[in-house]
């Protein structure tokens, strides 16, 4: 009876285990219907961070939608592998992807937990491959059939991949908090160190965070993470990794956790990385930037971007304090109890450096004592050490009151005429001591480009005062009339269209009905004087507009157009004649390209801020520089000579046209519109310009192998004051800068092209120089030109005064009687008569014909 009984049981388990294991058989079977292919995972592409890097490596920019960092096994080092197998799976190494001990003893603990009805999360057992099944194959589902698969999963990467191959892949993808995903991001964005520099207890913080990166927030929750990387350090020192003394040293250190910003890291060049990142985008997408964890190697010289940005603040500062005067306080506070943590509320602009923000605590008669903002940590929390300073007389006295109409009032007597305690204001640090200067925003903006011409790499771009206060770049975005900064190309077009050094245009009054508008067009000069017949150098050293319009009218405006689209300067200039004093709107990025091709000997320029481009395997998927080396990459040297770059750039002008304009605009520093220029000591050309009204001040110039562009005004157009052209805003900004981006380099002439000779001859009329004259130069002519050796002679049957006044009136010239007069010069050659055309505009420039 009994062995029936214990028969039937047994039958009955029996039974029931076929049909357990048949219904286990069947949920693992229907599991592995629809797994995922785990050999995707050899094909494992994460999103990886973008990093842009400035010309000298230095890390520029970061762009990513998680900041990952890919780094191989054989990169990580053992103690981050150690401490990352404590904290998570200790038996990783020896398991076959899932710990069956660990599972066991979670089992058991979670029981109690259960039964105890405590209010506790039960215990997990997962280990490090089955949690890359889940996050890399699966979803975050919690149910049995998601841990059928994911134990499937776990087996067959297993045997598929190696344990090195597996840990890679975790530490690459996990997220480690702060916007950071994997190991090496995480060392970077913590510490500011990678892996192998950090510390036993910096290792294992990092190795405590993937269990929970919000629970062990370094700042919110700062003693539970110091918990949790304590425990993982007892770990690691029970798992034979480390000494006791190694471990009762770490589990003392605090944190310290210096998280790095994730904008631009070189101060100043915000508006550079801007304009980076907006043309990768417009080569690759932004996906592909915040993903593809490309490689961006820029043009950015940072130290020219540092002294392009100074230049470009002194030269508005400056003028604020000049026109703009003082306008007030930034802020106030109306309390001095706790003024250190008030400042710290107040919004001001974080690139603004050494400038700082300041409060006014007490004013005396020569002096004002001040409270310099105090730091605040990434916890948010404000340091207790107050740093204070004084502001003496002699650093206010600029700070004449603005007036609302425009202008500045009289000089302030005392500081208490200027500062009250309780003001808000912007201090830079002076010379000595605890002494600081009063600073103010400037009102006017502006920008700045530094370039090299022969290969277009932007060196230098500042875009205006602050990055902060304003994202609109004033040198790439900002379109505004360059005035007579475009006439240099106006003359270049004639140059390459048969005029010389010696033509002359006549500077005269001028007027042309526009088509379709009742206005005459009646240009003007500066001086509101007329020369008279001048030469081309004249024209651009003096800034000539009525004669620039005369020969842009006889060149004819659609040409001129053609070739500025040409120079890089416009796509579509309107062909009306104002153009030609630059009343066409472009950039200062533009106006820079354009100089170059005058710089560089003629060849088209394609400006750019992009050297390289890389992907994540390091294949260069984009390079700015087309020029070809096919000797380049020889084995060995065998004798042969050294490779050449060949050079295809189109030619828009000749070289020798480039350099007639070069040495024209050399006139311009040297005895024109730009005499300030001439401070800095070295050949230089460039041109000023200033448009109607005095909206907009420029300076263009360049040495041989660096091209600066310079633009002031306000971000509204309207009158910058009487005066202030280009030569009086702008030259200074270009002097500043290339004094010193150009500081211990050597004095290089502009190089002479084959194709030139050069004469010696007379400034005024263009005509070969004879003894005696004056205002001699010597001008480059093209093979097969060269200047007159005597004046215009005019047909026989002119042998007199009045013949010639009968046939050319000087109404023909644009005088009337009371302006000009006719007369004979046998001064020059005997035997020889010259008419001279005496003008009572300008009785120093009478012009001979």
């Amino acid at each position: 009876m009994l062995w029936r009984i214990f028969s039937s049981f047994f039958a009955i388990m029996f039974m029931f285990l076929i049909v357990g294991i048949g219904v286990v058989a069947y949920v693992i079977w229907d599991a592995s219907q629809d797994l995922p292919d785990h050999k995707t995972l050899a094909a494992y592409e994460p999103k990886v961070t973008s990093r842009m890097h400035a010309a000298n490596g230095q890390l520029l920019a970061e762009y990513a939608e998680e900041r990952r960092l890919y780094i191989p096994y054989s990169s990580i080092p053992q103690r981050t592998i150690e401490a990352v197998i404590s904290a998570e799976d200790k038996n990783f190494f020896t398991h076959s992807g899932i710990d069956f001990l660990a599972f066991g003893r979670a089992m058991v603990t979670n029981v109690k937990i259960l039964a105890s009805g405590a209010n506790r999360r039960f215990i997990g057992a997962s280990t490090i491959t089955q949690q890359v099944a889940k996050n890399f194959l699966l979803t975050n589902e919690r149910n049995v059939m998601r841990k059928v698969k994911e134990a499937l999963l776990t087996l067959r990467i297993e045997s598929a991949y190696s344990k090195a191959k597996i840990i890679e892949l975790y530490l690459n993808e996990i997220n480690f908090g702060l916007r950071s995903y994997g190991v090496a991001a995480a060392s970077l964005n913590y510490y500011g160190k990678t892996l192998d520099k950090l510390s036993i207890a910096q290792t294992a913080y990092l190795a405590a965070l993937p269990k929970a990166p919000n629970n062990y927030h370094p700042f919110r929750d700062t003693e539970r993470a110091i918990t949790r990387r304590n425990y993982v350090i007892d770990r690691m020192f029970q798992n034979g990794y480390i000494t006791r003394d190694e471990m009762i040293e770490a589990q003392g250190e605090p944190l310290n956790v210096t998280p790095r910003p994730f904008g631009a890291h070189i101060f100043a060049a915000e508006y550079f990385a801007e304009d980076a990142r907006r043309k990768v985008i417009e080569l690759y997408g932004n996906d592909k930037l915040l993903q593809g964890g490309l490689s961006i190697r820029t043009t950015l010289n940072p130290a020219m971007q540092a002294q392009a940005r100074d230049a470009l603040v002194r030269g508005m500062v400056g003028y604020n304090r000049k026109f703009g005067g003082w306008r007030g306080a930034y802020a106030q506070l109306e309390t001095l109890d706790n003024w250190g943590e008030d400042l710290t509320k107040i919004e001001r602009p974080n690139d603004i450096k050494p400038w700082r923000l300041a409060v006014v605590l007490e004013v005396g008669k020569n002096t004002a004592r001040i409270g310099l903002r105090p730091n605040v940590n990434r916890a948010g929390d404000v340091e207790a050490i107050r740093e204070t300073g004084t502001i003496p007389y002699s650093e206010v006295k600029w700070a004449k009151p603005a007036r609302e109409k425009g202008g500045v009032g009289r000089t302030p007597k005392n500081i208490a005429a200027v500062l009250n305690a309780g003001d808000v204001i912007f201090v830079e640090p002076a010379t000595g001591g605890d002494h600081f200067r009063l600073m103010q925003i400037p009102i006017i903006s502006g920008g700045i480009v530094a370039m090299d011409p022969h290969t277009g790499r932007v060196f230098a771009q500042v875009g205006g005062f602050s990055y902060d206060m304003s994202q609109f770049n004033r040198a790439s975005q900002a379109k505004r009339q360059p005035g007579s900064s475009f006439k240099p190309i106006v003359y270049a077009v004639a140059l390459e269209n048969g005029y010389t050094p010696s033509s002359l245009i006549l500077d005269a009054p001028y007027a042309k009905r526009i088509p379709g508008q009742s206005k005459v067009y009646r240009p003007q000069n500066y001086s509101k004087q007329f020369y008279g017949p001048s030469t081309l150098r004249l024209g651009i050293e003096r800034s000539r507009n009525v004669m620039t319009v005369r020969l842009a009218d006889e060149i004819g405006m659609r040409t001129i157009s053609k070739y500025a689209a040409d120079f890089g300067i416009y796509k579509d200039l309107k062909p009306y004649i104002s153009m030609a004093l630059g009343a066409g709107e472009t950039t200062v990025m533009n106006m820079v390209t354009g100089y170059s091709v005058l710089a560089n000997g003629g060849k088209k320029v394609t400006p750019t801020l992009i050297d390289r481009i890389q992907d994540r395997y390091g294949r260069t998927i984009y390079r700015h520089d087309e020029r070809e080396c096919p000797t380049c990459e020889a084995l060995e040297w065998t004798g042969q000579d050294e490779p050449k770059l060949i050079d295809r750039s189109r030619q828009v002008i000749q070289a020798t046209t480039a350099y007639q304009i070069t040495s024209f605009m050399e006139g311009v520093v040297l005895r024109g519109t730009a005499p300030i220029v001439r401070k800095l000591g070295k050949p230089v050309a460039g041109k000023t310009g200033t448009t109607n009204d005095y909206k907009d001040a420029w300076f263009v110039g360049y040495t041989p192998d660096l091209v600066v562009g310079v633009y002031l005004g306000f971000d509204k157009p309207k009158n910058l004051g009487r005066s202030q052209t280009g030569g009086h805003l702008a030259a200074p900004v270009f002097l500043d800068f290339m004094q010193q981006a150009l500081k211990g380099t050597p004095s290089i002439p502009f190089r002479v092209p084959n194709g030139l000779n050069f004469y010696r001859i007379n400034g005024k009329t263009g005509i070969a120089a004879m003894p005696g004259d004056s205002n001699i130069i010597t001008e480059a002519f093209k093979y097969g030109a060269e200047p007159p050796e005597e004046a215009l002679f005019f047909d026989d049957s002119l042998d007199n005064l009045e013949d010639f006044e009968s046939t050319v009136s000087l109404d023909d010239l644009g005088f009337g009687n009371d302006n000009a007069s006719f007369g004979f010069n046998n001064s020059l050659e005997q035997g020889t008569q010259l008419l001279e055309l005496d003008l009572s505009l300008d009785s120093d420039e009478g012009t001979i014909f």
